[in-house]
């Protein structure tokens, strides 16, 4: 089934297009979901409730751009206002997070996508969720200020604090990378 015929069988409420739907973009988003939330609990019921939106208002997607796009933008939005609910987004972390990777740390190839999601998890919620946003979602300063309600400035400066505690979670595991 193409992805015309999915939308048309979507807004028409067939439940075999919902179903081929979910198994075909439950588990990618599901990855989306569980990099802006700890919790896998919570990242399954976002994903739910993302679904559900999907299916509610399929007859919105405009088939302007991608409809996994589409499907993503919906679990991102999700995700960000459970995220609201349940984690402060305001950010305060020490002066010494601050420092950067040191220049004696080696290179560690070995770093599994779990130790890289645990990292990603180990940042306040602000800073993960504008994380997120930027560098893996591909959203500008403007949308991401949009999206959080914050101002392009807070945006730039949740990046930068991000990056440079990431840097320095790396620089502790023995792990040289910019970011």
């Amino acid at each position: 089934m193409d992805e015309i015929e999915l939308v048309k069988a979507l807004q028409k409420g067939d439940a075999k297009a919902q179903r081929f739907l979910y198994e075909r973009f439950a588990g990618p988003m599901m990855g989306v979901c569980v990099r802006y939330l700890k919790n896998e609990m919570d990242a399954e019921e976002v994903l739910i409730n993302g679904f559900m939106k999907v299916y509610q208002h399929v007859d919105r997607f405009e088939q302007k751009g991608s409809f996994e796009g589409w499907v993503r933008r919906i679990m991102v939005n999700e995700a960000l206002q459970h995220l609201r609910k349940q984690e402060p987004m305001h950010l305060a972390i020490e002066k010494e997070q601050y420092h950067l990777a040191s220049e004696d740390a080696t290179p560690d190839s070995d770093m599994s996508a779990e130790e890289m999601m645990e990292m990603l998890h180990g940042l306040p919620a602000g800073y993960r969720a504008v994380f997120n946003l930027y560098a893996i979602e591909g959203y500008s300063h403007k949308e991401i200020a949009e999206m959080l309600q914050i101002s392009e400035g807070t945006s730039k400066s949740q990046l930068s604090k991000a990056r440079a505690m990431l840097q320095r979670m790396l620089a502790q595991q023995g792990v040289m990378i910019v970011i």
